[in-house]
């Protein structure tokens, strides 16, 4: 396998960095050091034709003026924190409120907005781009400098990987994604709307006007949010349940995963007949319709629209440091953090 190292675009005087890792059946994934952002990936359809399944930019400026966080990594905290304000130790933080009144995915710059330390390494079977961001107490108002590492690993398996490990000098707190938007009809042929989604998971969690957790979970039974036997996005759109509906149709919502590890997740298109297989260590994954996505200008040559990709978002319940019954993501002093998401490009059967 390769690596290919260029030079991506400058920030100021500092150059940011392009790697693509590119296996034996010509799959390829691009990824700069600007916010670990993957800007391609690209995938054979049934037919063996390779096309990029990711949103993106052809330009560093893109990336930098940019809020729909396109293929980058989502931190310290992914998804929303209520009011900006959190409570450790009987200590209360307050954050950059980005959002309205709330926080959202990190802060002003968070992860996805600054320039990592970046190196490669490849072999026969797989090649890995390593990225390195040291956080400093007090930033975005987290607490606790946080040496923070990503890796991203492809292989000659079709499996694309991301590792996530960090360690704090302070009690913290640490929730962790990436916001690809994937679309697998190939260079945006289409929407996503045909896509099937197929998930196992039993529960999804409220949202209130914010599209914060109220902290009630909903069984999917009997409802558009029932993916377990798989079912078209367009579902969410058409759907009369008020959830799809305060979303402005679609899905911006945290499902609880049932099993980890196990195809969880996946993500079909059966016109192209690719597939994408999703599997994790997190408790949930927030399934986002770019349902906001503005409409203005174009994305890779095509107009921006909403629904033109699917946001796949494995991480830790969004608000949970305000509400107790979630599972932490609280952090501990000097405790190592990890987190694998692993992403499997296949095809479907005949």
């Amino acid at each position: 396998m390769e690596v290919t190292k260029s030079i991506y675009g400058y920030l100021g005087d500092t150059p940011v960095y392009s790697y693509t890792m590119k296996n034996m059946h010509g799959v390829e994934v691009t990824c700069i050091d600007y916010g670990c952002i993957i800007t391609k990936m690209v995938t054979p359809d049934r037919e063996g034709r390779l096309e990029n399944i990711v949103l993106g930019y052809n330009q560093l400026e893109g990336y930098v003026q940019d809020t729909a966080n396109f293929g980058c990594v989502v931190g310290r905290v992914a998804g929303r924190i209520k009011e900006g304000t959190f409570s450790l130790d009987e200590k209360t933080y307050n954050l950059a409120k980005n959002e309205n009144s709330n926080h959202l995915h990190g802060g002003e710059k968070g992860f996805g907005k600054v320039l990592w330390n970046s190196s490669y390494e490849e072999d026969i079977n797989q090649a890995k781009v390593h990225f390195a961001y040291f956080s400093r107490d007090g930033e975005e108002g987290y607490p606790g400098n946080l040496a923070m590492r990503v890796t991203y690993t492809l292989t000659n398996d079709n499996e694309f990987m991301i590792h996530y490990s960090g360690k704090a000098d302070a009690k913290t707190v640490l929730n962790v994604t990436n916001h690809s938007y994937f679309n697998l009809s190939g260079d945006l042929k289409r929407d996503i709307l045909d896509h099937s989604l197929t998930m196992k998971s039993d529960q999804f969690l409220e949202l209130d006007e914010e599209l914060l957790p109220t902290g009630t979970f909903i069984d999917v039974e009997g409802t558009a949010f029932d993916f377990r036997e798989g079912q078209p996005i367009k579902n969410g759109l058409v759907s009369a349940h008020p959830q799809n509906q305060l979303v402005g149709g679609g899905y911006d919502h945290p499902f609880l995963l049932k099993n980890n590890h196990c195809d969880e997740i996946i993500l079909a298109d059966p016109e192209s007949g690719r597939t994408l297989t999703v599997e994790t260590d997190e408790v949930g994954v927030v399934v986002y319709t770019a349902n906001q996505l503005e409409e203005k200008g174009e994305i890779l040559g095509v107009p921006a629209r909403k629904h033109l990709g699917i946001c796949l978002e494995t991480q830790g319940l969004p608000d949970a440091i305000n509400q107790p019954e979630f599972p932490s993501w609280v952090l501990e002093k000097n405790k190592p953090f990890s987190s694998v998401t692993k992403y499997y490009f296949g095809q479907l059967d005949e």
